[in-house]
């Protein structure tokens, strides 16, 4: 097949959908198939994919484009790359990767266009969480996003030698504030003087909140035990995530589904989550689930998995046989189906 892979959002740029976009065209060229990804992200010149990529494409490529392809792959609805869809009247399928509303979750006249329209064109609608289909297209397939297996994953001679990390956008959606409060609760309040000396927290990543936080930890006299370190990629991110026991995921508003719960997991870290959204598909078994908000609860959690080996060692235990419906070839394979049955009706 000719698989047209509309994203909005792709490489370099980091973040959940970009990292998914990436994962499956690649996967669907594996697979045998010819795909053309668009894009309207920038990039580097001589970015090199195993498929074509074309980036900010003019009105003549994009309507060629679509007349090219089998099938259109809409990864998110984004319009302003899907719209010569109309012209050509090829089978298109929409996956949803979060909410189809304002930041502040009104609903705006493009948010209308989308669910009111869009997606009723649409032959194939799939969400990534239960959450997502529940709120935007209730008749929506779920297939939970795929991690990258041959990046995350456990390096068996890093020992867990640190206690709690977390990786994200330093945002104040992503609830960091909560996670540094309940943190220092735990560290005064939660254990013993010797074992309190003795936590540390790692905080990975950047973004407009990273002053206000680091000077939380200060006021809280946390800076000697809570480490900011930057930004993260590749294998010095996964190493960093293998010496670590917990990855907290304390987000204030509902994630549409939580990658980094799975990349977490795959290096041997216990998702520490709040109940919003898809986070709880993403955990699973393999982790806990916290009050969206709620710092008592927060403390509750933690003071309940710090000190007790055996239901660390369950969890743990659980992400091998959690992982494995989100495998890239598993996930790439359901997307699969539903481009082949949406070609085929």
């Amino acid at each position: 097949m000719k698989i047209l892979f509309l994203t909005h959002r792709f490489y370099p740029c980091i973040g959940g959908i970009e990292t998914v976009s990436a994962l499956l065209a690649n996967a669907f060229h594996n697979d045998g198939h010819e795909v053309h990804l668009l894009t309207w992200q920038e990039g580097k010149i001589g970015d090199e994919f195993l498929f074509t990529v074309m980036r900010r494409p003019n009105l003549i490529s994009l309507i060629k484009e679509h007349a090219w392809a089998d099938v259109v792959f809409e990864n998110n609805p984004c319009l302003q790359l899907s719209w010569p869809g109309m012209l050509f009247k090829k089978p298109f399928i929409v996956a949803l990767h979060t909410w189809i509303s304002r930041v502040d979750g009104t609903i705006g006249w493009k948010d209308r266009v989308k669910l009111k329209w869009w997606l009723k064109r649409a032959k194939r609608v799939v969400a990534v969480s239960k959450a997502i289909g529940k709120v935007s297209w209730p008749i929506a397939e779920i297939i939970g996003n795929p991690y990258d297996a041959n990046l995350f994953r456990r390096i068996s001679f890093i020992k867990k030698t640190s206690d709690f990390i977390f990786l994200g956008r330093l945002v104040s959606d992503k609830g960091v504030d909560i996670a540094i409060k309940a943190f220092h609760k735990l560290k005064t309040l939660g254990v013993s003087k010797i074992d309190s000396d003795n936590l540390s927290f790692t905080i990975v990543g950047d973004g407009p909140e990273k002053e206000r936080l680091s000077n939380m930890a200060l006021k809280l006299g946390l800076d000697k035990c809570i480490h900011f370190v930057g930004v993260l990629q590749g294998e010095r991110l996964v190493e960093c995530l293998n010496r670590h026991r917990f990855i907290l995921i304390p987000s204030v508003w509902e994630e549409p589904f939580g990658l980094v719960a799975l990349e977490g997991i795959a290096c041997g870290c216990i998702p520490i989550a709040s109940d919003g959204g898809g986070l709880p598909d993403a955990v699973g078994k393999a982790g806990v689930i916290f009050k969206r908000g709620n710092i008592d609860a927060f403390f509750d959690v933690l003071c309940k998995v710090i000190h007790d080996t055996d239901l660390e060692n369950q969890y743990r235990n659980a992400g091998e046989e959690h992982l494995k419906r989100f495998k890239q070839d598993v996930v790439a394979e359901k997307y699969l189906q539903v481009i082949k049955g949406a070609v085929n009706s």
